[in-house]
């Protein structure tokens, strides 16, 4: 084990009172930018104030949990910091999660009110929190005082709680304080040179702590967050780079970077961002080649930590002789952080042996909410410390120390899997899908395509020959998991492969072959069009056939290959379409319909060849 001193200075204070500090600093610089509305430091703080001295007449306080749930915009921002004014913590519901997973997370939390808007309303259902609505409920809060409420939180009070996926079917939510929070971006607003006039972009969900670096370095340093809006995959985050470039920190995952590295122009390239942080994923040098290659100006840095310790506590920055290929390092801990790589029996193995990584110091939660036997099990006394009651998270990561001392990811003990970022339970994801009638009993894994990207696979043995199709649990799913848990296939056995005593032989389950579960929806497809747009569907889906009726999302597609169907489409038909409007065309027929509209919109009038009349025969 290599323990390195990484101990630092870092201000005694709650997370907005650093913001207030650059308020005093900067009032009139641009703290917020949403499409060509700006918001400044000043307007910001006050809206902030007036949401704070209205929840504090109602009761909040220090660990008073308060639900947020807005799309991103100005408001969203507003309401982050008017909890943490107010002297509260913040729960971050995502709009875009199934209700009956934002009823189980505002029931368990407590939370007795919730900041949201207007459109959220018909997610949230009848809930038990009451919701302050920041659009239609505005002339509420307008009356109140537009001054800094006097503080009443420590660095020790929470300063939110997100969920994530929990393996026994429900989520988990790790309670996070202010200390640890600040020490975080303290760091990071150093370590990634964020100052004023830095431009950074912030693309997604406020569940996703990824949006933590993006959304508060650049607020308590004098930068501009520049909020884009919500899509369906990473098109705004695209769009954005490269139409302005020059920002100081990009946050991403490699899913992500993945994605720009195909959309984006090389022209572009060059000057697109000071620095890159990677994280969430496992990161592959291989994926790094246009930015080393274009932009070895460019600081690309890979960043590594679970909710449980804020963010990132782990950071290794790629350097012109690192390698080529393979996964790239997760390096040393970032500043009054621990990492411990132990055997079974919590002892330390030396440098180039295999264990699991735990983490201590500042920055580790102080557990699960309303889940004190999981607390127990995964936050343990810290032996290595001087610090009294200190304690290390237990990661379930695999690692080792290179002689060099730096941190080496090797992968997972259990059966969590990362899916474009987000941390995922197998578990969950086995719970919800048993819970469907027509289901006996399933199992779920997560494998690698020939892309090296993971993809969730489901096996499901069907309860009294009543097999239900994949597009019927699919639809089940989405009504109680987030969209990036729903598996991308099922697979249909007779049983399920078992070990002597008695578990899931997941070793033993088969690969998925990509054979269609039925007969194609509507037929074989029929015109050109389509059967050019079908092979490409069944590349992308790893799929024997489709049909016109199928729907690209029901048989496995995200946004993920949402983008990668874009760029097929504009290879091949010489059209463009945004991921928004494929949406608007779920089935193979009218998708195609609309490309043959499109191309013939392309094709000159008067050209007296009577091609406005026939079926696209030639594609560019």
């Amino acid at each position: 084990m290599t323990i390195s001193d990484t101990r630092a200075e870092f201000p005694p204070v709650c997370t907005h009172e650093l913001f207030e500090r650059q308020v005093a600093r900067t009032p009139d610089a641009v703290a917020l930018s949403f499409g060509t509305r700006q918001v400044s430091y000043r307007e910001l703080n006050e809206r902030a104030n007036k949401v704070a001295h209205h929840l504090r007449e109602r009761g909040v306080g220090p660990n008073v949990l308060v639900g947020v749930c807005l799309e991103r915009s100005p408001e969203m921002v507003v309401a982050l910091l008017g909890v943490w004014k107010a002297g509260g913590a913040y729960v971050p519901l995502d709009p875009t999660y199934p209700p009956e997973r934002l009823s189980f997370m505002i029931g368990d939390a407590g939370t007795r009110w919730l900041l949201t808007e207007e459109k959220c309303r018909p997610v949230l259902g009848s809930l038990s929190a009451e919701a302050i609505y920041l659009d239609s409920g505005w002339p509420l809060l307008e009356h109140q005082a537009h001054d800094n409420p006097a503080p009443v939180a420590h660095p020790s009070h929470l300063a939110y709680v997100m969920y994530t996926s929990g393996s026994t079917g429900r989520p988990k939510g790790a309670m996070i304080v202010h200390s640890g929070l600040v020490n975080y971006l303290w760091w990071a607003i150093q370590a990634y040179a964020v100052g004023p006039g830095h431009r950074v972009p912030v693309h997604s969900s406020v569940s996703f702590d990824l949006t933590v670096t993006s959304l508060y370095t650049p607020l308590m340093a004098g930068g501009t967050v520049e909020l884009l809006p919500e899509d369906a995959g990473a098109q705004n985050l695209v769009a954005a780079l490269q139409r302005t470039g020059g920002h100081g920190l990009v946050k991403i995952t490699p899913s992500h970077l993945e994605l720009l590295s195909k959309q984006v122009n090389p022209i572009h390239v060059p000057g697109m961002a000071r620095v890159f942080v990677v994280g969430g994923e496992n990161l592959l040098a291989e994926s790094l080649q246009l930015w080393r290659d274009l932009a070895p100006d460019t600081r690309i840095i890979n960043e590594y930590g679970p909710t449980e310790t804020v963010v990132g506590c782990c950071v290794h920055e790629v350097r012109p002789e690192d390698p080529t290929s393979g996964p790239v390092p997760i390096g040393r801990p970032i500043a009054n952080t621990s990492l411990y790589v132990l055997d079974p029996s919590l002892r330390p193995v030396p440098p180039g042996e295999m264990g699991e990584l735990y983490i201590g110091g500042a920055g580790v939660a102080r557990g699960y909410l309303n889940r004190p036997e999981l607390t127990a099990e995964r936050f343990l006394p810290d032996p290595f410390s001087d610090v009294p009651g200190a304690t290390m998270y237990k990661t379930g990561d695999l690692s080792r120390y290179r002689a060099d001392g730096i941190l080496e990811y090797l992968g997972r003990i259990d059966d969590q899997v990362k899916i474009r970022g987000y941390r995922v339970e197998l578990g969950e994801i086995e719970a919800a899908l048993a819970a469907q009638p027509k289901v006996w009993s399933c199992a779920v894994l997560a494998r690698e395509d020939e892309s090296g990207a993971k993809q969730l696979l489901a096996y499901v043995v069907a309860r009294d020959d009543a097999r239900p199709d994949a597009g019927e649990l699919r639809s089940f799913l989405k009504e109680r998991i987030p969209g990036y848990m729903v598996p991308a296939h099922f697979v249909f056995m007779d049983a399920l492969p078992l070990t002597p005593n008695g578990k899931v032989d997941r070793k033993a389950l088969p690969p998925w072959t990509g054979e269609t579960a039925g007969a194609e929806k509507g037929g074989k497809p029929r015109t050109q069009t389509e059967q050019a747009l079908a092979a490409i569907w069944c590349d992308l889906l790893k799929r024997d056939s489709v049909g016109v009726d199928d729907d690209f999302f029901d048989l496995g597609g995200d946004s993920m290959s949402g983008i990668g169907l874009l760029i097929q489409i504009k290879s091949t038909f010489g059209v463009d379409l945004e991921l928004a409007g494929l949406f608007d065309h779920l089935r193979l027929s009218t998708l195609a319909t609309a490309i043959d509209t499109l191309a013939l919109e392309k094709i000159p009038s008067g050209s007296g060849d009577g091609s406005s009349e026939r079926e696209p025969s030639n594609y560019p």
